[in-house]
Order: C-alpha cells, then structure tokens, then sequence
C-alpha cells in the first residue's frame, strides 16, 4: 500500500526518494558553508590575536588532525577505513593528486587566518563564493566530480549567475574601494581550490570507502604544509604574540574537521556545482549573522544583506531541482 504522500509524490512524476535525495544534499551543503564562515571569523580572530596568521592556522589544521586521529582509531568504521586507506597504499592503486587535497585546505586556513579579521567575514565570503561557484561550474562539466560529468544545461547556469549576482551585490559599496586588492584576490583563490579540495575528498572517499579517513588524509597533507610554512615564518619574523585565553578561538579544527567530512560524504551524490551552490547560501547567511555579531568597519546596509541571500537561495533551488521539477 502506498501513503498519500507516496502516491502524491509518485502522481507529480517524481519519486520520494528523488525528492529527498536534493533536499538532503542541499541541507547538508548549507551547513558546510555556515560552518565554513564561523571558521573563518575563529581562525581570523585567532591570527589576529596570535599576530601570525600561519601559526593560527597550524593550530587550526593541527587541532582538526589530532581529532580526527582520536576519532580513526576509536571508531570501528575508522578503523576498516584505514585499514583500506593503507592498502591502497601499499597497491598503489591511489594517484598522488587524490592524497593532495589537504594542500588547497591548508591554503584556505591560512587565508582566513591572514585576511578575516581585517576584511570580515562576509567579504571573504563573497570572493571565496565566486571562486567555488565559477570552478565547481567547470569541474563537473568536464568530469572531475565523484558524481561523474554534470552537464551545463540552463538551470545549473543560471543558478551558477544567480549566486554570482549575489557576489555583485555585496560588492557594492564604499568598503570595496578601501580593501587591499591581494585581500580580495586570495578569497576567490582559495574557492576555486575549495572546489577542488570537494571533488578530490570526494573521489578519495569512494576509493577507500570512508570519508572519515579522506577527511584524514587532507588534515595530515594540509597541517604537514601548514607545518614547514609557519616554521619558515617564526624563523624570519620571529616568534607569534602568547597564546590568547578564549576556549573558543581553538575551534577552527573541530569545525574543519565537521565541514570537511559532510562535504566528502555528500559530494558523490550532489556533484561538485550543487555542494558548491548549497554552501554558498549557508555561507552568505551565516556571514550575516557573524558580521552583526562582530561588525566590520563598513558594515552593508539591510536591503544588500536581504538582496543578497535571496539571490543565492534562488541560485540554489534553481540548480537543484530534480530533472522532471525543471521540465515541469
């Protein structure tokens, strides 16, 4: 027997489970780019603090891989995880470039930690979501995603313009023209490499069979990078200010560790434009509330913040529709 939201759901000619499959990928999304900006604001109040935004970004990378060590070894599904990770190691039946992605990780931190705190969260937010959203457009077109090739068709595209219409909206203003230009240039960076940094975790995870153990690898890869650079940084310009008190500005690795393994688990399913996009809104919305709670020098007005999300809520309800919800 079927329920009445079954036969409703199978009426419109789009199964449950077809309806389900987007909204979980999207909600899951939303809350790795939320998480994503609460990080940046952490990291970037720690670089701030500390005076050495690569040794605030050590100890966010080294924090995250600590846990996930603690979390490897006590959990049986990290175990087998492991296990299959050194395996294919041993194999060699895993390219380099998928061990890889903790470098556009680390790459990521340590611009949070170097630019947040004088930017603000929503400015960085802005320039990473333009990178993501223009890279993630590309990978999937040509393949790179675990969800295999994801054709440009014209929702996807203009779901892709409607967040880079949000991104323009932002930008309006008075405080664009009082931000260094490398300020604005490392956000957009480190998004295409975010993009990236997804479809690889992803790749890795369907490898080895836990996304546990590649958000693993890509906190090994990226505190080892992270390591040598802020070793290289004490060395030249000497040691950072004493470590602030706050508990909380020691939670960047923690929520590193949070966004990174749902984005590995759900970008196989979702494609790399769709995690993009769903983290775009959660990121935008979450940079709001972070930039009232700690405004920055030329905080936006109302009416722009509002603008804003909603173009990026539009962008990624347009691109997720299930097929037949496009067609009508």
């Amino acid at each position: 027997m079927t329920d009445a939201g079954g036969e409703e759901a199978m009426a419109s000619g789009v199964p449950r489970r077809g309806l389900l499959r987007p909204v979980v990928g999207v909600g899951g999304a939303v809350a790795v780019g939320a998480l994503t900006a609460v990080q940046a604001r952490v990291n970037g109040q720690l670089g701030l603090a500390l005076d050495a935004g690569l040794v605030a970004a050590v100890v966010s990378f080294g924090s995250g891989f600590l846990i996930l060590v603690v979390l490897s070894a006590a959990l049986p599904a990290g175990r087998r995880g492991l296990s299959s990770l050194a395996t294919a190691l041993r194999e060699r039946r895993l390219p380099w470039w998928l061990l890889a992605g903790g470098g556009a990780g680390a790459f990521s931190v340590a611009t949070q930690s170097l630019t947040v705190a004088v930017i603000g969260v929503a400015m960085f937010s802005v320039g990473m979501i333009a990178g993501q959203t223009v890279h993630g457009l590309v990978l999937d077109r040509v393949g790179y995603s675990p969800a295999g090739v994801s054709a440009v068709t014209l929702p996807r595209l203009a779901g892709a313009l409607l967040v880079l219409a949000a991104v323009a909206v932002s930008l309006t203003g008075g405080s664009i023209a009082r931000t260094p230009l490398w300020m604005l240039v490392l956000p957009f960076l480190v998004g295409a490499g975010v993009a990236w940094q997804t479809a690889t975790n992803g790749r890795l995870r369907q490898r080895i069979g836990s996304a546990l153990s590649a958000t693993l690898v890509n906190f090994a890869g990226g505190t080892l990078v992270l390591g040598v650079a802020a070793l290289c940084h004490v060395a030249f310009v000497g040691a950072p200010a004493p470590a602030p008190p706050q508990p909380w500005l020691y939670l960047g690795g923690a929520l590193g560790v949070a966004y990174i393994f749902i984005s590995a688990a759900l970008t196989p399913r979702t494609g790399v434009l769709l995690m993009t996009l769903g983290s775009v809104l959660g990121m935008l919305a979450a940079s709001v509330v972070l930039d009232v709670v700690w405004p920055p020098e030329s905080p936006p007005a109302v009416w722009q913040r509002a603008l804003t999300v909603a173009l990026a809520a539009a962008g990624v309800i347009v691109a997720s529709l299930p097929p037949r919800l496009r067609r009508g």
